[in-house]
């Protein structure tokens, strides 16, 4: 008796176990409801973050490139006519001691060129430098500048 006793307790915990192996609808139902909470609060803050990342390198670019431009000044007595000659010496002349930049004229972080224009109109440094934004358009709330 106590072999049939063993084995039917046996049966008993396997059917127990099996019975607890798997989630209920319920359980599963609960768990996609807090994973939807947690992506609606937190996939708008890293939204606006990736975005402010992407200001935050056109000024820092366009920073870089007013050094670089300084830079040519100094030693060239002007500003270049565009922007290749931070690169390159154009003009041949032994007063460049460049390159100022790195190897090319890097694009904003929306993949736009970057748009300079000596004499500038806007700026007091004698030389206009823009990114024309997220909208990739000239004009605008969204354009960054370095007369701001």
């Amino acid at each position: 008796m106590t072999d049939c006793r063993r084995e039917t307790r046996a049966k008993r915990n396997r059917a127990r176990r099996r019975a607890r192996t798997g989630f209920t609808l319920v359980e599963l139902l609960l768990v996609l409801m807090i994973l939807g909470v947690l992506a609606a609060i937190v996939v708008p803050k890293f939204a606006g973050r990736s975005e402010q990342a992407r200001l935050t390198a056109a000024e820092t670019q366009i920073g870089s490139f007013e050094t670089a431009l300084d830079s040519f000044e100094v030693d060239m007595g002007y500003y270049p006519a565009d922007l290749t000659e931070l690169i390159e010496n154009k003009s041949g002349s032994e007063d460049w001691h460049g390159p100022y930049l790195g190897k090319a004229i890097p694009k904003d972080p929306w993949g736009n060129d970057y748009i300079y224009e000596t004499p500038g109109k806007n700026s007091i440094k004698g030389f206009d430098l823009m990114s024309m934004g997220p909208d990739g358009r000239k004009g605008g709330d969204d354009d960054i500048t370095n007369w701001d």
